[in-house]
């Protein structure tokens, strides 16, 4: 999408700080001994507090509020009654639509005692995405912003998975442009003022790839090891980006 109005970014800012709220409640619920089921309760508590319904509810029929996904899980994971436990990473994903307008963020929570190379893991998505977003601007070239993720992973000696990437977004869930986590020659447009997409590196500690599993949902690393990712929506400006799921 492409802003086109003060109406549209009024309400592209609403939804993203309603799935920034909303993940932030989530984040603090982590804890050992809560199920993913009863942590999506959370989610879908805050959405309709705000007024807000599930993206993937309402575009995909998705099993729940939110996605909750563990480990070498990297993404769609579905919330049942599966505990969480002590030494896990577990990436929250919200997405969320408020008079047609839909935001998306993600998280990745240690819960300690994690290993150091989880928590290294987590930090690098971390900083990847950090060091995404200090190369979007009006202008500059959309591989400009896999590169500088696949430059962070490289440097943490962590993979990309290749086969998740960002998204436009704004109107629908997913729109154009496919936001790669790497670098493409092809993927050399330039952005615009005003375009609004996710950036999420997804980062693995050895696979560049994630298989559907047997639920038909959830997106699993292709050698079995942790995953972890963090995502924002920003909008293009001619400086800084604006990040509007950041509180």
């Amino acid at each position: 999408m492409t802003i086109e109005s003060e109406q549209d970014l009024a309400g592209l800012k609403e939804i993203g700080r309603i799935v920034a709220l909303t993940l932030r409640e989530m984040c603090a619920y982590v804890r050992p001994g809560i199920t993913t089921a009863e942590l999506d309760e959370v989610g879908a508590a805050a959405l309709a507090r705000y007024g807000a319904r599930s993206a993937p509810q309402v575009m995909y029929n998705f099993p729940g509020a939110t996605c909750i996904s563990l480990n070498n899980v990297a993404a769609h994971g579905i919330p049942n009654d599966r505990v969480i436990k002590e030494g896990d990473l577990v990436n929250i994903d919200v997405s969320a639509v408020l008079d047609g307008y839909y935001g998306d963020t993600a998280a990745t929570v240690p819960v300690p005692p994690v290993s150091d190379e989880a928590e290294r893991l987590a930090r690098c998505a971390q900083n990847a995405l950090a060091q995404a977003l200090a190369v979007v601007r009006a202008g500059a070239q959309l591989n400009a912003i896999g590169l500088a993720v696949e430059r962070t992973a490289a440097a943490c000696g962590f993979e990309v998975i290749r086969n998740l990437p960002g998204h436009g977004i704004g109107r629908t869930l997913h729109e154009p442009p496919s936001v790669l986590n790497f670098y493409h020659p092809r993927a050399s447009m330039r952005l615009t003022e005003g375009m609004v997409f996710t950036i999420e590196p997804f980062l693995s500690i050895s696979a560049s790839s994630v298989d559907k599993g047997d639920d038909g949902w959830a997106l699993t690393t292709s050698d079995g090891s942790l995953a972890a990712q963090y995502e924002h929506t920003v909008v293009v400006t001619r400086g800084e980006p604006l990040i509007l799921t950041q509180l």
